[in-house]
């Protein structure tokens, strides 16, 4: 793993080496970074600074001219980071460099840390939609590049539909140095395969994807609905089969019910705050196809909640009472 060591560190460490003193504390403080990154498992802010994502999802994608009422509304609610999906043009209409430029900029006013991530490879296993992505990256690098500090590239929303780890840490081995071989040196996250609901994958093969990144910067992330979220033996399991590793995990996507079952959403949000683990809730609102109970708002202002926003927002270890700002926004104040 990456270590980073400030003055500070050293020092302590000097003291303990010279005067025998075990007894000592050591600081916990990081140097300062161009940008977020990951070491023993946890994410830092450029400042050195741990940092806990505490988000919401919004489907810009789908919802175009909504994204600005929906970027005030979460940070209304105490967010702290907002994850947003876009489309590299494979199914969607693409969102080009001047939207995305935009986003962030528009998320920065708020003091919003942006995952972004592109949704047109969801559930496949093809090599060719996960480069089909990669590609996109770098098509809008430019926009990119100068945006570490509060921009994390979410590569696929749930590339790799099947069960299956090895096929998955295949195509992110080989799509991970492209990004670097571009220039993009922000933190980057990889979610689960089985639709982001089968862990196994990362917790046998992920510190091989994570070996393939030469900056050492690349985080997972677990979406827990009714499989990977179902219960609390389940939800601690697959949360510290990663942790255990040395590895750097988000919850990316969760809700409290889905198609086949019931979500535990207590034991996500209490066990992430045990943890110091973050997460994004599902989803701000526009769900459609049966699943509209994850809709977190009646409206795109935010002005009536749904039971399920009302959870997220002011429920114990929700949003109110665990949601942080970056200290690369405070630094500003």
């Amino acid at each position: 793993m990456k270590k980073i060591l400030s003055i500070q560190v050293v020092v302590w460490m000097l003291v303990i080496v010279l005067c025998g003193a075990v007894s000592v504390p050591i600081p916990t403080s990081h140097a300062a970074a161009n940008g977020f990154y990951v070491d023993d498992g946890r994410l830092y802010d450029a400042n050195g600074n741990a940092f806990v994502m505490r988000g919401i999802n919004h489907a810009h994608t789908w919802y175009k001219d909504q994204t600005a009422t929906a970027v005030q509304a979460i940070t209304n609610q105490g967010a702290n980071t907002i994850r947003v999906t876009l489309s590299d043009g494979g199914q969607w209409t693409k969102d080009d460099a001047d939207t995305v430029r935009k986003i962030i900029s528009l998320a920065e006013e708020h003091d919003l840390v942006t995952i972004l991530e592109v949704h047109d490879g969801t559930g496949s296993d093809q090599v060719s939609d996960l480069n089909r992505a990669i590609n996109y990256w770098k098509e809008i690098k430019d926009v990119l590049i100068g945006k570490e500090d509060t921009v994390i590239i979410n590569i696929a929303n749930e590339w790799y539909g099947s069960s299956d780890g090895a096929g998955w840490a295949a195509g992110y081995k080989q799509a991970i140095p492209q990004l670097r071989a571009a220039g993009l040196e922000h933190t980057l996250l990889v979610d689960a395969a089985g639709w982001g609901q089968y862990p196994q994958s990362i917790h046998e093969y992920g510190k091989e994807v994570f070996d393939a990144d030469p900056l050492e910067n690349t985080m997972f992330s677990i979406h827990m609905y009714e499989y990977a979220g179902g219960d609390a033996e389940t939800i601690r399991s697959n949360i510290d089969g990663v942790l255990d590793q040395g590895l750097a995990v988000m919850i990316g996507e969760f809700g409290h019910r889905h198609h086949d079952g019931d979500v535990d959403e207590d034991t996500i949000l209490s066990y992430t705050a045990e943890k110091g683990v973050g997460w994004a809730a599902w989803s701000w609102k526009g769900n459609s196809g049966g699943v509209e109970y994850l809709d977190l708002s009646y409206d795109w202002a935010g002005n009536h909640l749904t039971e399920w926003g009302s959870r997220i927002v002011y429920g114990p270890d929700g949003l109110r009472s665990t949601s942080s700002p970056a200290s690369v926004f405070i630094r500003n104040k």
